[in-house]
């Protein structure tokens, strides 16, 4: 295998340019998984085309052909690239990790113990670590053998064809979790411009990307258990709630030893403000409450703000309808503190609901936008606008740094939350509550405004997320 490597070495990158639309879009989609300024490690780097594309703050690729590592190092000496089999320990040994990503590009079908070798991988690891495979579709191996054979392809030795549920498991054999799968490039030609606008509109569909040539999987640790102490901020954004604000210090249970309730005001009409100043005074004794206002409008602005005021390691949404209970809370604390999630978003939609607590056409487009939205984001969401939504702040001041991908286009602060840590391959996990009626006030949700607002969002995530 090293000699055939070696051989083909000087012959690599006039392929990759024969191919240069099928490999190119493979960069991008791999440039959308990864993020930029990242410590990366690339399995199998050959020449170091991907690991340079990745634009890492420190890159690491390792190939067991002595040529390729040649040529990587001659084009690319900013980088780090080192000779090894990855198979072996001592390989392993030698790099400096942790990293935050591990890319195994193409390379998965060349190991002889797919299992122990990403098992392997954990020494590199630290919780935050992304695992990236990307591999063929063992559907298209005839097809690939026949490009072999005349010409338009360039040899590959004999290979595991391995499916993305045939690599799921090997991965969950080696104390991964799976955070998402992706299929890509139905079709990997251009086809006089054809091409591309298949992939970009039909390729991308359930069902029809299953037969894409590409697929992808992004992975993580499987997280210990683990009892760590951690502070918590919860926030309650809040405009013309004020016969909600007492009972939301009243009903909430505390689960952490150190927390703290924002309570950030719209500029409400009945005197919110005034009640949240008068609650924060009231119970000065027994909680650390704060109450602001904030400059623009809508809740996404509110949520902004609170959590750039927050102290506390994790964060957490509360809307101060309280029709999401606050008895519940401590459900998503232990979530997100036992490892199980990342992103822990509440569901409205699994467990009945009280009466009048949701009218009936919000309930039929709750249920629609819940199959739109889980093969938008490539993990579950069964109900995307349940308010409470719970995350550390650290990954939270990560989606902030990103935002500039998505740009300032959410009113409700929901999916700002929801597409970035998407975007950052967070482990999501959903906790069902039961949803209340209201107590006080009346609903601010606009049935046919906002469901064409959400329309319009399943439009922008398509774009953004499916057909770029």
């Amino acid at each position: 295998m090293i000699a055939w490597m070696d051989r083909i070495a000087d012959a690599r990158d006039s392929w990759l340019r024969r191919n240069d639309y099928f490999h190119v879009e493979h960069q991008r989609y791999m440039q959308f998984l990864v993020p930029r300024n990242a410590r990366i490690l690339d399995l199998g780097c050959g020449t170091g085309r991907l690991l340079n594309a990745l634009k890492p703050s420190h890159g690491v690729g390792v190939d067991f052909s002595e040529k390729m590592i040649e040529i990587a190092r001659t084009n690319f000496p900013d980088l780090t690239f080192e000779v090894g089999d990855v198979e072996d320990p001592s390989c392993l040994d030698r790099l400096e990790g942790p990293f935050d990503v591990i890319v195994v590009s193409d390379t998965i079908g060349y190991f002889d113990d797919c299992e122990t070798t990403l098992r392997q991988l954990h020494r590199l690891c630290t919780p935050d670590t992304r695992v990236v495979i990307a591999y063929y579709s063992r559907y298209w191996e005839p097809l690939l053998r026949m490009a072999e054979l005349v010409g338009v392809k360039m040899r590959q030795p004999s290979l595991n064809w391995l499916s993305t549920g045939d690599i799921g498991n090997l991965l969950h054999l080696s104390d991964f979790d799976i955070i998402k799968r992706e299929w890509r490039q139905l079709v990997p030609r251009k086809l006089l411009g054809i091409g591309p606008l298949l992939n970009r509109f039909i390729g991308t569909l359930p069902g029809v990307r299953r037969l894409s040539l590409r697929n992808y999987l992004v992975a993580r640790p499987r997280p210990a258990p683990s009892m760590e102490p951690l502070s918590v901020s919860v926030l309650v954004p809040c405009r013309n709630e004020r016969g909600n604000i007492e009972p939301a210090v009243q009903r909430m249970p505390r689960f952490a030893e150190d927390m703290e309730i924002l309570f950030v005001e719209g500029n409400s009409s009945d005197g919110t403000f005034e009640e949240c100043e008068r609650v924060r005074d009231a119970y000065a004794g027994e909680w650390d409450i704060k109450a602001v206002r904030q400059d623009g409008k809508g809740k996404g602005d509110a949520v902004r703000k609170g959590f750039d005021l927050a102290r506390c390691d994790v964060l957490m949404i509360l809307d101060s309808d309280l029709t999401m209970p606050p008895e519940d809370l401590p459900k998503y604390y232990e979530a997100l503190r036992s490892g199980k999630g990342e992103f822990i978003n509440g569901s409205r939609l699994v467990y009945p609901m009280e009466r009048e607590a949701m009218r009936f056409l919000n309930w039929v487009a709750n249920q629609i936008f819940s199959v739109l939205f889980s093969w938008l984001l490539n993990q579950r969401f069964t109900d995307t606008l349940c308010g409470t939504k719970v995350l550390r702040k650290r990954h939270y001041e990560m989606i902030a740094a990103n935002r500039d991908y998505f740009g300032d286009f959410d009113p409700f602060g929901d999916f700002d939350l929801i597409f970035g840590a998407t975007k950052l391959n967070l482990k999501v996990v959903e906790v069902p509550i039961r949803y209340a009626s209201r107590t006080y006030g009346e609903t601010q949700i606009s049935r046919f405004a906002h469901g064409w607002l959400l329309i319009r969002m399943v439009v922008f995530a398509f774009f953004r997320l499916k057909a770029f």
